[in-house]
């Protein structure tokens, strides 16, 4: 049995090399108080405090990397959870919800703008797919009469942008309409992200018509809930 003295050395020894209180009790198992007593007189030379404290960076990463992939593994669970809660789709399911998504995110007609057409906006090639479907297949809206063209701005690129959607929304790049840039405002500190690819807006041909039967069925849903 190893006595109190050898211990108090061990333990002594362990701290001028740098290793946490944690660590020496898992190498001396005796009584924190007694560590603590112990080791109060014991200074740490800078290079044990480097070495001290990239341990402590090191296991704050690791906690953070475990949290971080716990959060992943219960966000996936969640997600195929809930996915699994929707199941099929209705046709009319499927045109009430292109109805609301242009409730939230479409081009209305004003008493200033009567003759407004079907104009649709968003960043979420999910969301524009969904539309996209909503209008050909839903809808009865011919391909031929939808336009999409891309809003980026000035200083993020271009064709990576164009070649980003034309594989999410299967459309040819030639067929997306003349590029809109928005312009740099110099008081603004504007940081363009690396997975930035600008917004599509699409654009329905002689659309007016359909505008106002759009905002008809948004009608009816606010007036029957």
């Amino acid at each position: 049995m190893i006595s109190k003295t050898e211990e108090r050395l061990q333990a002594i020894k362990l701290r001028q090399q740098g290793y946490s209180y944690n660590e020496i009790l898992a190498e001396v198992p005796v009584a924190k108080s007694s560590l603590s007593l112990w080791l109060r007189d014991i200074g740490l030379a800078d290079k044990q405090k480097q070495k001290l404290t990239q341990k402590r960076k090191q296991a704050h990463l690791k906690a953070i990397e475990t949290i971080k992939h716990k959060r992943i593994k219960l966000t996936n669970e969640i997600m195929e959870r809930s996915q699994k809660e929707i199941g099929n789709l209705s046709k009319r399911e499927l045109w009430l919800i292109g109805v609301c998504l242009y409730w939230a995110e479409g081009a209305k007609q004003k008493e200033y703008n009567v003759s407004e057409r079907v104009f649709f906006g968003n960043s979420d090639p999910d969301m524009l797919k969904v539309f996209l479907m909503w209008l050909t297949k839903i809808c009865d809206i011919s391909p031929k009469d939808i336009k999409c063209r891309l809003h980026i701005h000035e200083s993020a690129d271009e064709v990576k942008a164009l070649e980003y959607w034309s594989n999410e929304l299967n459309i040819p790049i030639e067929e997306f309409e003349k590029t809109i840039f928005k312009r740099h405002r110099p008081k603004t500190n504007r940081h363009i992200n690396k997975n930035y690819y600008g917004l599509i807006r699409v654009c329905v041909s002689k659309s007016t018509n359909f505008n106002r039967q759009i905002a008809g069925w948004i009608k009816g849903i606010s007036k029957n809930i």
